[in-house]
C-alpha cells in the first residue's frame, strides 16, 4: 500500500510547486512524503492535471431510507435542550501504523442523528428562536482540483476514493451541507449555551474548551443514549438484517469445521468475517471464537487456539449492518457434531436458564427480571449438583453462582453491541421494558480449567447460549430463532449442514 500523507515531523520542508504553496482558505497545506520517488512536481504536471476532467456531480439523488427517522430524532433533540448549541462529531481517522488507518467507523450519536458515515462529519444544532433548532451537517468537500488534493494528498480522491459533494449529501441526508473546515473557527467566536458529545473530535473541544462542562456533556450523552432505548420500525428491520446475516455466518462456520481442526480458531473467525463484509459493514464487535478450555474466557478474541474434535466450540459473533446496527448471538456448538452426556447436560441447563430469562422479557415488566429468572436457574442447576451449598435463595442473595456464571444475562442492542450504555441506571437496568426495546438474553455457565471446587471432568467446559429479543405488544419476539437452541436440534443441524456441504 502507498500513500503521501504522513506526519508533519515527515514531511518536506520545501513545498515543490506554487500550487502546493496556496491553498484556500480553511484548507491545510497538501503534506507531501519525505521519502517519495518523486522530488518534485513541474508546474506542466500542475497545469496538466488541473484540467480534462468530466463533470462527475450526482443530481436528483434520492433521501437515504432513514432520513425522516434521523429527522424525527433530531427533533426530539432539540426538544430537550431548547436555545442551547449543540455539536454531535463523526469522529476523525485514527493512525494504526504510520500513514495507515484504522477503518473509520462512524461515532453512533452522530451516524443515528444523521444517517452519515464519514470521518470529520459534524452535525450541529443552532438555536433558532426561543424553542427550536437549525440542524446543518458540517462536511468535507470533495477533494480540490485546483490545488491538486485530489492526486497529492493521502486523503485524496485519487487515493482512497470519491467522497460526496456538499451538494450532494444535502439531497441524501435532506440537511443543508456546510465546508466543515470553516467550523472550528465559527465554535471558536460563538456565543451561548453549547454542548458536545465527547471523545470523538478533539480539535473542536479544543475549540470550545471554555464554553462547555463535562456535566453539561454528560447530559447531552446520556439522552442521545436514553434515546436509542426504544427501537423505530427502520431500526428493528435492520437489527433483523443483522441477524440474518448472522445465521448465515453460523451455518458458514459449521461447514467448515474440519478446516478450522487442520488449522485454528482463526479459520472460524475468517469464515464468519467473509459473512460479514459481504452481506454487512463489518462484525459487530471482535468475533468470540472460542474452542476447548478457551469458551470459559467471556472474551476471547485471539481467536489462535486449535480447534480438537471432541470439545465445544463457543461462537459469539455478529454482523454489522450497512447502516451500523448489529447482532449479537451465540451459539456453543460439539465441533464433531454430538455432545458428550456431560457436555449435554451443561448445556441443558444453559439452554433451561435462558428460557426462563426469554419468558421474563415482556412490556411493562421490569428490565433485571429476565437476569433473576436466569440466574435463578442457574443457582438450583448447581446446587443440585453439588458444586455449591443451598439453599437456592441464600447462593442468589450472597451471589455464590456468580463463580460460574460470571456475568450479567444480557444487554440492551442496538447500533452498539452494548447499546445505550451510558443511560442513567434507572432508565435502563432498574427500569421497564416497552415495545421496540431489543435486548440480549445469554446466560452461560464456565468451568475454568484450573478451577479446583469442582470434578476434573467439568474443567475447561464453558456454554453460553444468546438470543436477541425484541420486546413486542404483546411479548417478544426471538430475532434470531432461526438458529436451534435445543442441544438435540444443534446436533440436528450441524449433521444436515454437514450432509450438505459434503455433497456439494
Amino acid at each position: 500500500m502507498d500513500t503521501v500523507q504522513l506526519e508533519e515531523d515527515d514531511v518536506t520542508e520545501e513545498p515543490t510547486s506554487e500550487a502546493l504553496e496556496t491553498p484556500e482558505a480553511g484548507e491545510q497545506p497538501i503534506k507531501q512524503r519525505k521519502n517519495s520517488l518523486y522530488t518534485g512536481i513541474s508546474d506542466e504536471l500542475t497545469e496538466n492535471m488541473r484540467s480534462g476532467w468530466d463533470d462527475t456531480e450526482l443530481r436528483g439523488l434520492e433521501p437515504i431510507e432513514q432520513a425522516p427517522h434521523t429527522a424525527r430524532r433530531r427533533a426530539e433533540l432539540s426538544a430537550r435542550f431548547p436555545g442551547e448549541r449543540l455539536v454531535i462529531p463523526a469522529g476523525n481517522l485514527r493512525t494504526r501504523s504510520n500513514d495507515t488507518e484504522y477503518g473509520f467507523r462512524a461515532a453512533t450519536e452522530y451516524a443515528y442523528l444523521t444517517g452519515d458515515q464519514t470521518h470529520d462529519g459534524v452535525l450541529v444544532l443552532e438555536p433558532d428562536g426561543a424553542e427550536g433548532h437549525t440542524a446543518t451537517v458540517y462536511l468535507l468537500p470533495r477533494s480540490n482540483r485546483e490545488n491538486g488534493e485530489f492526486w497529492l494528498d493521502g486523503q485524496g480522491e485519487l487515493w482512497v476514493g470519491r467522497r460526496h459533494s456538499l451538494a450532494e449529501a444535502e439531497q441524501l441526508l435532506g440537511l443543508p451541507a456546510k465546508d466543515v473546515r470553516e467550523l472550528a473557527d465559527a465554535l471558536r467566536a460563538a456565543t451561548g449555551p453549547v454542548r458536545i458529545v465527547r471523545g470523538h473530535d478533539a480539535g473542536l473541544e479544543a475549540a470550545l474548551t471554555d464554553k462547555v462542562t463535562g456535566e453539561r456533556d454528560a447530559e447531552l450523552r446520556t439522552f442521545l443514549s436514553e434515546q436509542r432505548l426504544v427501537k423505530d420500525e427502520f431500526e428493528v428491520g435492520e437489527l433483523q438484517a443483522a441477524v440474518d446475516s448472522t445465521v448465515r455466518g453460523f451455518e458458514d462456520v459449521v461447514k467448515v469445521l474440519d478446516k478450522a481442526e487442520a488449522t485454528s480458531e482463526r479459520y472460524i473467525e475468517g469464515t464468519f468475517f467473509l459473512r460479514a463484509r459481504v452481506e454487512g459493514n463489518h462484525v459487530g464487535y471482535a468475533s468470540i471464537c472460542a474452542a476447548g478450555p478457551h469458551a470459559t474466557t467471556l472474551h476471547w478474541v485471539r481467536n489462535d487456539g486449535p480447534v480438537r474434535s471432541g470439545e465445544l466450540l463457543l461462537l459469539d459473533a455478529g454482523v454489522e449492518t450497512p447502516t451500523l446496527y448489529t447482532a449479537d448471538v451465540t451459539r456453543t456448538i460439539p465441533i464433531n457434531g454430538r455432545f458428550t452426556p456431560l457436555q449435554r447436560k451443561i448445556y441443558d441447563a444453559v439452554y433451561e436458564a435462558q428460557e426462563a430469562g426469554i419468558a421474563a422479557v415482556k412490556p411493562g415488566g421490569k428490565y433485571l427480571d429476565f437476569h433473576d429468572a436466569a440466574q435463578r436457574v442457574l443457582a438450583a442447576k448447581l446446587v443440585e449438583w453439588g458444586l455449591i451449598e443451598g439453599p437456592v435463595e441464600r447462593v442468589l442473595e450472597l451471589g455464590l453462582q456468580r463463580r460460574w456464571t460470571l456475568h450479567g444475562t444480557g444487554h440492551m442492542l442496538g447500533m452498539d453491541v452494548h447499546d445505550c450504555a451510558t443511560a442513567r441506571r434507572e432508565a435502563y437496568a432498574e427500569g421497564t421494558l416497552e415495545p421496540g426495546m431489543c435486548l440480549t438474553v445469554e446466560p452461560g455457565l464456565y468451568f475454568q480449567a484450573d478451577d479446583l471446587t469442582v470434578p476434573e471432568e467439568y474443567r475447561g467446559i464453558g456454554v453460553r447460549i444468546e438470543d436477541d429479543i425484541l420486546v413486542t405488544e404483546d411479548g417478544s419476539r426471538n430475532l434470531s430463532a432461526a438458529l436451534p437452541r435445543t442441544s438435540d436440534d444443534v446436533e440436528a443441524w450441524m449433521a444436515a449442514l454437514l450432509q450438505g456441504s459434503q455433497g456439494s
